[in-house]
């Protein structure tokens, strides 16, 4: 464990911008800079000159506000200390602190806000304020953080409120982990939230689907559905923390790994046993945009390296192969690995005990059959996808971009940790028969566990599951706006106008899941929705707090769970059910 007195010496130790890495080597940091991780990661001192750090800041934010489907990517890291400055956080930025505590590294504020886009009524409008993070460190002020989809708060202290809207103008987010907020939590007009293993003084606000899990207790609110839209769960049952990047004068920079944790509440990083350990820099190679190809980075995997993708582009024209168990792939600042020739991105094969993190995944123009395809193995150990978004279209491209799924996993005991996955409704060459994708994800592995599972847009089922023994909880999904008409979206039975976004297949007999939105939104047509779930009618097949919601359109959505719940029939109507099994449901 890397311990808290050496990050503090390490940062005392700075003179002239430059620090002592591994053994003899020096490692040089200028003008916020090192050759170890390229021109997109930005490394500040408590030696730096205050204005000129806040200058840096609030260019790149300049930059990032607006830069919705852009190229550039940007990791801002903080050297343990106390800066008097604040970091608007746009775009494809990461801000993180260097600390094995978030406690070591304290900034007065920092913030995202939504006064670039307008809703209809002119209010702030956070709904596309997706691809960015904050994790581990300290604001020493209120906070907002006016986010939706594809947005990590993780392993942060707020020393004051924190606050998930601006001026309570639209927002459709979201993720909160590992965190004390020593005031309350206001989620203000949020559709939607998943906060898990926080600590907080009280929570205010609710929309349709606001979960807690593993929260402790005493600042959860004491109202569940029907009357309020809170739904608590004491305990996280499994969960791994997101790997981040450390530093200390000894050992220079490392890969902090969390362990493995069950039956836990509250954040984990103040309690004296170490939480994981410290795998060295050497231990990873740092792949670089415009650098690196899938041929280096295969060779590194073939030689048992883990991968450290640095902030950036990567055009991947064959999948990058892991064939090694406990292999850990990284992103800082959003790192976006590209389909370029119909390839997956990544696959792997036999191997377990993975981490995927911080990394989007995007489709190419040619259509692929998978993103991300995680391969069977037998009796695996568990693996971790945490902050993994996907994306089938909106950015800039020679034509419209393509993949028949976004994510297949075939491997048993996975969890994942805040995903998105999203066929883009905007953006360049978007349309029903442009950009299209017909499963966002297929569930085939066992003992599989989703949190905060955010699926959109895609031309079929949003989510398929079809392993047993499955557990999802906090699930958001929009089904598509742009059906162009009836006949192109017709269930598989031939015998009802569309899709489920969740289908649960027929002859899995155990799956949990607890706090469901399903939304429909019919912007270009008035197709009709039948159900927004399905699941088999046996006993062991559970749903706990599902919510439909009408939007716009006509002419609605007959039933919540294959033919339980009310019909939603016009514009902003609600349906809910509280509970169902083999066919019973309140």
């Amino acid at each position: 464990m890397i311990k808290k007195r050496w990050l503090i010496l390490s940062a005392l130790a700075m003179v002239a911008g430059i620090m002592t890495g591994c053994g003899s080597n020096k490692m040089e940091i200028k003008d916020y800079h090192t050759d170890t991780f390229g021109e997109n990661v930005y490394i500040f001192t408590p030696k730096d000159d205050v204005a000129g750090i806040q200058n840096t800041l609030d260019n790149i934010y300049q930059m990032q506000e607006t830069a919705q489907f852009d190229d550039n990517r940007v990791a801002l890291y903080f050297m343990p200390g106390t800066y008097d400055v604040s970091a608007d956080v746009g775009f494809y930025t990461q801000l993180s602190g260097l600390g094995a505590l978030p406690t070591d590294t304290r900034l007065t504020a920092a913030n995202t806000y939504a006064r670039w886009l307008a809703n209809p009524m002119g209010l702030h409008n956070a709904t596309c304020n997706f691809w960015r993070s904050i994790e581990n460190m300290e604001m020493h002020s209120d906070t907002v953080w006016a986010v939706s989809q594809a947005t990590g708060m993780r392993r942060v202290q707020v020393d004051g409120n924190l606050t998930l809207h601006d001026d309570y103008g639209w927002a459709s987010g979201g993720f909160l982990a590992d965190s004390k907020v020593t005031g309350l939590v206001d989620s203000g007009t949020q559709q939607q939230w998943l906060s898990r293993n926080n600590c907080y003084s009280s929570w205010l606000g609710q929309n349709w689907n606001i979960v807690m899990l593993g929260d402790e207790k005493e600042g959860v609110p004491t109202k569940t559905w029907p009357e309020a839209s809170y739904t608590a769960i004491e305990e996280t049952k499994i969960i791994r923390e997101k790997p981040f990047l450390v530093y200390d004068k000894k050992d220079g920079f490392g890969i902090y790994v969390p362990d493995w944790k069950k039956d836990t509440s509250s954040f984990g990083w103040n309690s004296e046993t170490p939480e994981g350990k410290v795998l060295p820099l050497k231990d990873f190679y740092v792949a670089k945009e415009n650098v690196d190809t899938a041929a280096t980075i295969n060779r590194a995997l073939s030689e048992g390296k883990n991968i450290l993708f640095t902030p950036g582009i990567y055009n991947l024209d064959e999948a990058l192969t892991v064939k090694k168990s406990g292999t850990i792939l990284l992103g800082m600042g959003l790192a976006t690995l590209r389909s370029a020739a119909g390839n997956e991105c990544v696959v792997t094969e036999n191997a377990d005990d993975l981490i995927l993190a911080g990394l989007l995944f995007d489709a190419g123009t040619v259509e692929s059959k998978n993103l991300v395809r995680l391969g069977a193995k037998k009796d695996a150990a568990p693996s971790l996808l945490a902050d993994v978004y996907f994306r089938v279209g909106g950015i800039p491209s020679d034509g419209p971009c393509k993949t028949k799924a976004c994510i297949t996993i075939d491997l048993d005991n996975v969890v994942g940790d805040n995903l998105w996955v999203w066929r883009a409704d905007h953006g360049d060459n978007v349309g029903w028969d442009l950009n299209t994708c017909e499963n966002g994800i297929i569930i085939n592995g066992a003992g599989v566990t989703m949190y905060a599972l955010m699926v959109e847009h895609f031309n079929g089922y949003q989510t398929m599951w079809n392993g047993n023994d499955g557990t999802c909880i906090m699930y958001q999904s929009e089904v598509p706006y742009d059906v162009p008409d009836r006949g192109q979206w017709i269930n598989p039975d031939g015998k009802r106008f569309g899709y489920a976004s969740f289908k649960v297949a027929e002859d899995v007999s155990s799956f949990s899941a607890t706090g469901l939105g399903i939304y429909l939104y019919n912007r270009d047509n008035t197709i009709p929705m039948y159900c927004a779930m399905e699941v088999p009618d046996v006993e062991g097949v559970h749903v706990h707090n599902a919510i439909t919601a009408y939007l716009n359109g006509y002419p609605g959505m007959k039933c919540v769970i294959n033919e339980a719940g009310a019909s939603i029939l016009s514009q902003g109507q609600t349906a809910k059910v509280l509970d169902y099994e083999n066919g019973q449901w309140r």
